[in-house]
């Protein structure tokens, strides 16, 4: 499989008609969140639009590390490119949501762009890549690590590192006496598929990937990539960073 290097459709982005919303107006309908693996939930469009003050402490430690020219993927609604601009720090914002992008200019994000990173036309390269807010769904499966990881070499600077979170979803599948009911034969236990809808705006499937720190480490060694965990959360999530070996 590889990396779709595709924009979103703004009729068929539920997230950024829900960001937009917040952004202009203060507050936003219900997101739903569906997902053949959970009941039907509710994402809270508030959180989206913290303060660095409001972030998990994991983000706060990412964006106090993020040094020289910084990407912020996936940025959404731009609360960590806007945390950075506070710092006084050189941040690019890319989204591939049309709407997340006017959102997040309409916040004062200096440098928001409508960029899929895998897109081969996007050239340019970075000291600090950011993947905040399990960055590592954007990998969307275990099979795509490397192709993953060959993007990642191409768009880092000599010596640059990407800031990644995650969380490890085992706790889900754990007993009351500590034993874990995972399928080894199925698939990777922290493969989420989502769909969500707001207003009348449905979105399409996706797959999203949660991924333990010792799976991730694996895979970024079998990528010639090193991985360092910095901070472990208060719910099984953790910030690490990832370069390439010397």
């Amino acid at each position: 499989m590889a990396f779709s290097d595709q924009l979103i459709d703004p009729k068929k982005d539920p997230m950024g008609a829900a960001i937009l919303d917040y952004a202009r107006t203060g507050k936003a309908a219900r997101l739903r969140v569906l997902s053949s693996m959970f009941e039907e939930d509710e994402m809270p469009i508030e959180t989206l639009f913290r303060s660095f003050d409001e972030m998990p402490a994991i983000e706060q430690e990412a964006l106090r590390m993020a040094k020289g020219k910084i990407l912020d993927v996936g940025a959404g609604s731009g609360c960590h490119a806007l945390a950075l601009q506070d710092m006084g720090k050189d941040v690019c914002a890319v989204e591939i949501s049309p709407l997340s992008v006017e959102a997040m200019q309409l916040r004062g994000v200096k440098d928001a762009r409508l960029v899929n990173m895998f897109d081969a036309r996007f050239t340019e390269k970075y000291d600090t890549i950011l993947m905040l807010m399990n960055g590592s769904g954007i990998v969307g499966r275990l099979e795509n690590m490397p192709m993953f990881f060959d993007r990642m070499r191409e768009m880092l600077n000599p010596g640059g590192v990407i800031l990644m979170d995650s969380s490890d979803l085992k706790y889900l599948y754990e007993n009351e006496d500590g034993s874990v009911d995972i399928d080894l034969n199925g698939e990777y236990y922290g493969l989420v598929d989502y769909e969500m809808r707001y207003k009348g705006v449905r979105g399409g499937k996706f797959d999203c990937l949660y991924v333990d720190f010792d799976t991730l480490a694996c895979c970024a060694e079998a990528c010639g990539f090193t991985a360092t965990l910095v901070k472990e959360g208060e719910h099984y999530d953790y910030l690490c960073e990832l370069k390439i070996k010397d």
